[in-house]
């Protein structure tokens, strides 16, 4: 049995190990099976001791504002599933998406006796989601899947999912850090196994990083891709390329998901992929044009395959592409450093909005500190709209009494509302300190 090999060689073994899960069920029995993320707030999803591993992570997730009173009782209506905020009905109720809440919101990972995180991305790019705008798609590592009619909503309601697996010796802790103005709904699972024995010294851990550049720093972002004039400049050292990952320690990288809007109208993935490895001056890894790294060609394609391909295209947005590529059966091997970058055009020429999130595993501890930019700075870059002027026709009577009513109804039912928010997010925080008990509880009966 010792020389079976392929993908699922861990089935055909029996394993000493006990499974666990954090989750946002609701432990009071009821159904409401979800946290109120509160704004402005950390709160941790649980804590788990080690010796274990994270094996998968689902997530579904939505934000909305309210700017309307509902034809429902807003307390009767807060012991639903929430599935009338998520899809209103016409009539019924009526609340604002928050377009851009996946970039508001950060998902944290750390690992051990760590003092900074693994893991530090939007909430959305981590999960492939490039722009706030879900698409969906089916990887090894990640999937999303919305429905129909959310399809090509910046800010869509969807579910994700990860399968990397991310071991730790002493403990795993997962925070969600919302730096939005709103509260936000969150259902989670976090399927992890405990072990008895430490894991060995070579342990490689889970390591995630989200960058952005916008615009990237080109020379020519005026002068037509594919030009002679360009194509002709040179670019060994990879100089000003945009940079997916620079990295100290042991490991390996096993790939990335990049979101790219493009400002010429042109073609934007003209530009090599170059990787430098422990510190060398010239990339030993030369790529020969984005669209290659991502393994399509003359352009991207609408496909998504187990290792790579595209999540939206960018024929079907306003203007930008996200793509993804995963090592893993090639990961890229590091002892000391290493530094993973693309061009952004031809020896980047171009200056568009590059954004991406890098996978890897290394040795702890994780050298670099890991920072992210502030909320303002991403935000999706989107067209904004001319505000409508609409007149007013001149009112009756029994219209004025109608706005008045309804004003005057909007008044207590939206304080209700957000007192139902304060409730449950009181709910999230308790259960954040139940989660992280009960997991101890499982620790240690299985030790």
């Amino acid at each position: 049995m010792s020389n079976i090999s392929g993908l699922f060689k861990d089935l055909t073994k029996i394993k000493e190990a006990r499974n666990g899960r954090l989750a946002s069920w609701d432990q009071r029995g009821k159904n409401q099976d979800y946290w109120e993320i509160p704004a402005g707030e950390s709160i941790t999803l649980g804590e788990v001791e080690g010796p274990g591993c994270i094996t998968h992570i689902w997530m579904t997730s939505s934000c909305r504002r309210v700017v309307a009173p509902s034809v429902l009782d807003p307390v009767l209506n807060a012991s639903s599933a929430p599935v009338n905020e998520i899809h209103p009905a016409l009539g019924v109720i009526w609340d604002a998406y928050d377009p851009f809440y996946y970039r508001k919101v950060l998902i944290k990972m750390t690992w051990d006796d760590q003092s900074q995180p693994s893991v530090l991305a939007p909430l959305g790019d981590f999960f492939c989601i490039g722009n706030c705008y879900p698409g969906n798609f089916t990887s090894l590592p990640f999937n999303v899947s919305l429905k129909p009619e959310e399809a090509g909503r910046y800010g869509a309601p969807c579910s994700v999912s990860c399968y990397f697996p991310m071991p730790f010796n002493k403990k795993a802790k997962i925070e969600i850090i919302n730096e939005n103005e709103l509260p936000f709904i969150l259902y989670f699972n976090i399927d992890y196994e405990m072990y008895k024995e430490p894991l060995g010294e070579e342990t490689a851990y889970f390591h995630a990083l989200w960058r952005r550049e916008n615009p990237c720093k080109g020379w020519g972002a005026d002068i037509q891709v594919n030009s002679p004039e360009v194509n002709n400049v040179t670019n060994f050292k990879g100089e000003d390329n945009y940079v997916v990952l620079d990295v100290e320690g042991t490991g390996h990288y096993v790939g990335c998901n990049l979101t790219v809007k493009h400002y010429q109208g042109s073609w934007w993935g003209e530009g090599n992929d170059m990787v430098f490895i422990d510190g060398e001056e010239y990339p030993s890894l030369n790529g020969t044009g984005t669209e290659d790294y991502f393994n399509h060609a003359w352009g991207m394609q609408r496909n998504a395959y187990p290792f790579f391909g595209t999540i939206v295209h960018e024929g079907d947005t306003d203007g930008f592409h996200v793509a993804y590529r995963f090592h893993i059966t090639d990961p890229i091997r590091f002892e000391k450093q290493l530094k993973v970058t693309i061009e952004h055009g031809h020896a980047n020429h171009l200056s568009d909005d590059w954004s991406s999130t890098a996978y890897w595993y290394q040795k702890l501890p994780t050298v670099k500190e890991m920072t992210i930019l502030p909320v303002e700075d991403r935000l999706p870059n989107v067209p904004v709209l001319p505000e409508r002027k609409q007149e007013q026709l001149p009112l009756t009577e029994e219209m004025k009494a109608a706005r008045e009513a309804y004003f005057a109804r909007f008044e207590p039912y939206a304080k209700e509302r957000e007192n139902q928010f304060r409730i449950k997010e009181e709910k999230a925080r308790r259960e954040s300190g139940l989660n992280t008990e009960f997991a101890k509880k499982l620790r240690d009966e299985y030790k």
